[in-house]
């Protein structure tokens, strides 16, 4: 028992070892101050003459030596032991928990009667350390271990553990198992140098008991609301369901042994456009708001069934949507009888889930009602919150169109029938199209209602229509360019096959020599800008080869260094293993020079050209988002600059003829469209992206080719005849006939008088008898009259009467072998389509010159 202090007042701990030192400052002056007298009166007798002084000296001295002497003995302490704060030993004492203090050898220095109590003891020869104590059970003693190492490295440490028995402070707590809380820490006595383990024990069995009562009131509550006869649900501020009862789980099919929180979202639950409704109820901080909504959900099974909601959301936090507690009402059984109430549950269902925007308007023209794809469409224009306080539905329409949207309304308000549509831009998104249908709502004396707005989202249809318009542009254009080009190749071949005649009798000494040759070269400038004009409409010659773009850019980088000066940098990035690609080379190098030069003069101040390919498969078309693009496998090349951009209003027009952006007399305007032939011609696609003031980016995708088993025989069948020529004569090609004369008959058909003349006169120069014919159907009589004694016709494609290819047609009837010619302006396969399977032809583009023609004419008869 506590012994009572020497005030008989306060009870003592039940052990105290250790009393903390005092200072007892007054003391300890003065007994500094008597030494130091008697120190003085030693070393100053016989210097101090006056007998008062020398008295007083003594005296002091005298009184300092019998301090010295007392403490020495033990009758005067300059720090007593003992005492301490009495208040804070009560404290301590009367403390809930048992606090025992030990010092660095486990010896118990103090403990206080609550310790006492908690271990039994009754006297302080009973009192034991902690580890004494505890050591009997394993589970306490690795707690008391772990916790002297916390101490002993300076820090405080708590632990919980449970004894098979009671320490036996009370008969209850001897009895059955009991629950402790041990808490230690490190006290560091200043003065004395001297550490101390201080431990706190308290017997939390009643809290523990407690703990577990309310888990098991919370287990109960919990399997309560599991098998509630309502679902039940909460989400996150992300959406994410965090909790599900077993009977929601159980009506939308979801086993509850695989449900984890947060592993699928409210959204994955809702049907339709429900989630717009849902997303409509939001709470003003700092309150909750809740609201009952009529909509389907999705099954597991991906089956809707109709139910109600009765959703709470909490107050938004930082910003973030707030969370949700939701009580769902299964509704089958109520729709299925013939009340009114489900009728009416039936309509909401079916207005909420509708694909269309569905709205309807008072006389004032405010919003009275709205369905749940309306919500989602003008999410940014309007909010339920909004539809709650009246707003006009003239907030959802663009301000350019409400006057028109006004008008519509008034004439439904006057019960008219056939109100045209309402065509506009989303009110908070200018890029997205509107179009409204009213219709007037008949009045039955108590509807609120005058009108019905349908919106029906049209931003992908006037995309499509946009894109419609532009390639029928684009397709007129071409058309207009190929029947130009057609005409004017006529002309040029009139002019260099008239030039070619007269060089041929003129020496280059003669004062007409240059002129002729001005004229042919200004010629040859024409037919380039005809070849452009044709490229643009896709009537160009091609000559399609399966290449490589990574040799074919290599081969180009020195012609393109050259062309872009030396205060462009070219960059130039090879993708690994290119698939290969089938286009005409030559008209392939046309497209990288002409981009590569457009990118310099983009650039006056100087920069860096890049150029990089890569392979494009199939699966990453669709992240492209290119527009027209179909799925599949691409080779693309990127030539990008540093330039000075186009701006976004001229962008899709530079594919145009005759558009650009330079200055006139430095571009035709038909670079771009030239390469926006050849791209096209050859199955690919070219996509430009550009910033002002930061550069353009054009992307060019070609197909990849695929070689097949007859091209594959091909290539091998031409590499032996090559192989077998490069034998015999030492060359691996077929080499241009040296002699261009010839005696054979030709039969020129050309519906141009001029070119048929021309072409008539160059090849009787050269030796061949030639006869003329104007058409097709004439051609036939030629032949005729002639009993057939003609080796080969030279013909035009495109001519009056009777085309190019039904004279071929025709002919091949009765003259299988005749060999044939065809001129055109157009590319080959433009109307090699029309012709005969496996029909054996020449061809010969034009404009053309003598040379040119009496070399096609040789070597097809040659063969």
């Amino acid at each position: 028992m506590a012994r009572d202090s020497q005030s008989g007042d306060y009870p003592t701990p039940i052990i105290d070892r250790h009393s903390k030192p005092g200072t007892v400052v007054r003391l300890t002056v003065l007994a500094i101050v008597l030494v130091g007298a008697a120190v003085a009166f030693i070393y100053l007798e016989g210097r101090v003459n006056t007998n008062l002084g020398l008295g007083l000296l003594g005296m002091l001295a005298m009184i300092g030596i019998f301090y010295l002497v007392s403490t020495v003995i033990g009758f005067v302490q300059i720090m007593p032991r003992g005492g301490g704060d009495v208040l804070s030993r009560i404290f301590i004492d009367g403390h809930p928990e048992g606090t025992v203090v030990t010092d660095k050898k486990g010896r118990v220095v103090y403990a206080n009667r609550t310790y006492a109590d908690l271990i039994g003891a009754n006297s302080p020869a009973d009192v034991h350390s902690i580890e004494a104590i505890m050591s009997s059970d394993n589970q306490a003693a690795e707690a008391v271990y772990r916790l002297t190492n916390q101490v002993r490295e300076g820090k405080e440490g708590q632990e919980e553990f449970r004894l098979l028995k009671g320490l036996g402070g009370t008969k209850a707590q001897a009895e059955g198992p009991r629950w402790y809380r041990l808490r230690a820490r490190l006290l560091d006595i200043g003065d004395a140098g001297e550490q101390l383990h201080a431990w706190q024990l308290s017997d939390i069995s009643a809290e523990r008991e407690d703990q577990e009562k309310f888990f098991r009131e919370l287990q109960h509550a919990i399997d309560y609301l599991d098998h509630a006869p309502a679902g039940f649900m909460s989400t996150g501020h992300d959406g994410a369901i965090v909790y599900i009862n077993a009977t929601l789980a159980d009506w939308i099919g979801l086993d509850l042994t695989q449900f984890t929180p947060g592993s699928i979202a409210l959204n994955d639950l809702i049907a339709g456009e429900g989630m717009a409704l849902i997303e409509s109820v939001e709470a003003a901080p700092g309150l909750d708001r809740t609201a009952t909504l009529d909509l389907d959900m999705l099954r597991r099974d991906g089956k809707s069934m109709p139910v109600r909601l009765v959703h709470r959301v909490s107050a938004p936090r930082d910003g973030a949507p707030g969370e949700s507690r939701t009580i769902v009402l299964l509704r089958g059984g109520e729709a299925s009888g013939p009340s009114e109430a489900a009728a009416e549950m039936r309509f909401t269902r079916f207005f909420n889930n509708t694909p269309m925007a569905i709205a309807s308007v008072d006389g004032g023209g405010k919003i009275v009602r709205t369905n749940a794809p309306f919500l989602k469409m003008f999410s940014g224009a309007v909010s339920r919150d909004d539809l709650e306080k009246g707003t006009r539905f003239e907030t959802v329409v663009h301000e350019a169109d409400r006057k028109l949207f006004a008008s519509a309304l008034e004439a439904a308000a006057e019960g008219k029938g056939d109100i045209q549509p309402v065509d506009t831009r989303h009110a908070a998104d200018g890029e997205r199209f509107i179009r409204f249908y009213v219709t007037a709502v008949i009045d039955d004396g108590d509807s609120k209602e005058t009108a019905i707005v349908y919106a029906v989202e049209t931003t992908e249809q006037k995309a499509l229509e946009a894109q419609m318009a532009e390639t029928q542009k684009m397709n007129a254009v071409g058309t207009l360019a190929g029947g130009i080009a057609h005409d004017f190749n006529n002309v040029l071949t009139a002019i260099l096959l008239s030039a070619d005649h007269l060089l041929l009798s003129l020496r280059p000494s003669d004062s007409s020599f240059a002129d002729l040759m001005e004229i042919k070269r200004n010629a040859n400038r024409a037919a380039v800008l005809v070849r452009q004009l044709l490229a643009f409409s896709r009537k160009q010659t091609m000559r399609p080869t399966v290449l490589s773009m990574t040799d074919v850019i290599g081969d180009l980088r020195m012609l393109v260094d050259r062309l872009t000066g030396t205060h462009v940098k070219l960059d130039i990035d090879y993708g690994k293993d290119l698939w290969p690609v089938k286009t005409d080379l030559g008209q392939f190098e046309q497209v990288i020079i002409n981009l590569a030069v457009n990118a310099r003069d983009a650039m006056p101040e100087g920069g860096t050209i890049r150029i990089g390919t890569a392979n494009v498969e199939s699966g990453e078309v669709a992240a492209l988002n290119n527009r027209g693009m179909e799925v599949g496998d691409y080779v693309m090349i990127a030539i990008e600059d540093e330039g000075t951009g186009i701006a976004p209003d001229l962008l899709d027009k530079i594919f145009e003829p005759f558009f650009t952006t330079k200055d006139v007399g430095k571009g035709t305007g038909l670079g771009l469209s030239m390469v926006y032939g050849i791209i096209k011609q050859s199955g690919g696609y070219i996509y430009p992206e550009s910033e002002v003031g930061k550069g353009s980016t054009f992307r060019i995708y070609l197909p990849r080719h695929i070689e097949t088993e007859e091209e594959a025989a091909s290539d091998s069948a031409e590499d032996k005849q090559e192989a077998g020529a490069g034998g015999a004569n030492g060359s691996g090609g077929q080499k241009e006939p040296t002699d261009l004369t010839g005696s054979a008959t030709v039969l020129l058909v050309e519906d141009e008088e001029a070119v048929r003349r021309g072409g008539k006169r160059m090849l009787e120069t050269r030796g061949y008898t030639v006869h003329e014919a104007g058409s097709g159907v004439e051609a036939l009589d030629v032949i005729k009259e002639l009993d057939g004694d003609v080796d080969i016709v030279v013909s035009d494609v495109v001519m009056p009467e009777m085309d190019g290819p039904t004279l071929l047609r025709e002919l091949r009837k009765e003259y299988p072998d005749m060999k044939f010619i065809f001129v055109s302006g157009y590319a080959e396969d433009a109307f090699a389509k029309n012709l005969p399977e496996n029909a054996q032809f020449g061809f010969l583009p034009k404009p053309f010159s003598l040379k040119q023609l009496a070399t096609a004419v040789k070597e097809v008869i040659d063969s």
